[in-house]
C-alpha cells in the first residue's frame, strides 16, 4: 500500500484509546456482552449473519443476513448491508453535495429514503471507494438508526448518542459510547 497522506496519518494518531485496555470509566461486561472498549482502533470489519432490517414505517429499505459490522474503540458497531439487499425503489442519491470523510474508511456519500409522504435526507451512506484497509465495505450501505427503524434479529436498535455517528446499540453491547458531550477524544 502506498503511504497515506499526512492529514490522514494525523487524524488517525489523535485518538486516546485503541482497544488495548479499558479505561476506568468503561462499563463492566457480563457473559455474552461486548465492551466497545475492547474493539480495536484501527477499526475491524466482521461478518454478521443475524437478520438486519431497515424500515421507514411499513417500507422495507433493506433486509439482509449478510451484513458486516464495523467495530471501533468507543463506538457501538455500525452495520453495513450489501447493496444487493437494499431496496433501490425507495433510495435516491442525496441531491445536496453533502459528503464526509473518515480517516479510516475514506470519503462517504449520502442517500435519501423516499416514503409515501416524505423524503428523509442523508439517512443512508456508503464508501464508494474505501481506503485500502476497508475494501470489505465497498458495495455496502449503512443507516442512521436515529432516523430510520433499524433492527437486528427483530430487536430495535438504539442510536449512538449525538448526531454525527451512526453506531447501532444492540442489547449485547456496553459502553459508555462516543458521541455524547465530552467524548470527542475517545
Amino acid at each position: 500500500m502506498s503511504k497515506l497522506p499526512r492529514f490522514i496519518e494525523r487524524a488517525r494518531a489523535q485518538w486516546d484509546y485503541t482497544g488495548a485496555s479499558r479505561p476506568s470509566f468503561a462499563e463492566a461486561t457480563r457473559v455474552g456482552e461486548e465492551s466497545v472498549w475492547d474493539y480495536p482502533r484501527p477499526p475491524e470489519v466482521r461478518g454478521d449473519s443475524r437478520h438486519v432490517e431497515i424500515r421507514l414505517g411499513d417500507i422495507i429499505v433493506a433486509s439482509s443476513r449478510r451484513a458486516v459490522r464495523l467495530l471501533e474503540t468507543a463506538s457501538p458497531p455500525t452495520f453495513y448491508i450489501p447493496e444487493e439487499d437494499m431496496n433501490f425503489d425507495v433510495i435516491k442519491k442525496s441531491p445536496s453535495a453533502v459528503t464526509s470523510f473518515c480517516e479510516w474508511k475514506g470519503a462517504a456519500e449520502y442517500f435519501d429514503v423516499l416514503g409515501a409522504d416524505k423524503r428523509l435526507s442523508g439517512v443512508l451512506w456508503r464508501y464508494p471507494e474505501p481506503l485500502p484497509e476497508y475494501q470489505a465495505l465497498a458495495g455496502h450501505f449503512s443507516a442512521y438508526p436515529s432516523q430510520l427503524e433499524c433492527e437486528v434479529d427483530g430487536l430495535r436498535v438504539t442510536p449512538q448518542p449525538g448526531g454525527f455517528y451512526g453506531g447501532w446499540i444492540t442489547p449485547e453491547v456496553v459502553g459508555p459510547f462516543k458521541g455524547a458531550p465530552g467524548s470527542g477524544g475517545w
